[in-house]
């Protein structure tokens, strides 16, 4: 397992030697939602813990939680790279939105086996 997975949050798996302490924090959102344990199993509650802590308090202070990876973002590239897949995606007759995103589930695929 590479992360940790619970109410469509994902978190990541670090460890820290000098502490020889697993912990980490939630992906894809501005905010800061940390958490550690010394085992897999306490750091996989602290996560659901963090979580449920989270959205207790928004919910308490009448705020809207983050929403990791909402299916939104820029990318930079350089000048060429732009032109060249703008172009590409001219040929194909696709948008280049979709045409990243084919390049992008082709990437995972390639490396996951898995379909998205």
């Amino acid at each position: 397992m590479k992360h940790l997975e619970y109410k469509n949050y994902t978190g990541s798996i670090e460890y820290s030697k000098e502490d020889d302490l697993l912990y980490g924090k939630v992906l894809g959102i501005r905010g800061l939602i940390s958490y550690e344990g010394k085992t897999g199993s306490e750091l996989e509650v602290d996560f659901n813990e963090a979580i449920d802590t989270y959205l207790t308090d928004c919910k308490n202070e009448d705020i809207t939680p983050e929403k990791p990876f909402k299916g939104s973002f820029n990318v930079r590239v350089s000048a060429s790279l732009h032109r060249k897949a703008a172009l590409l995606a001219m040929e194909e007759k696709m948008s280049l939105n979709n045409f990243v995103a084919e390049s992008i589930r082709e990437r995972i695929f390639k490396e996951t086996g898995k379909e998205i």
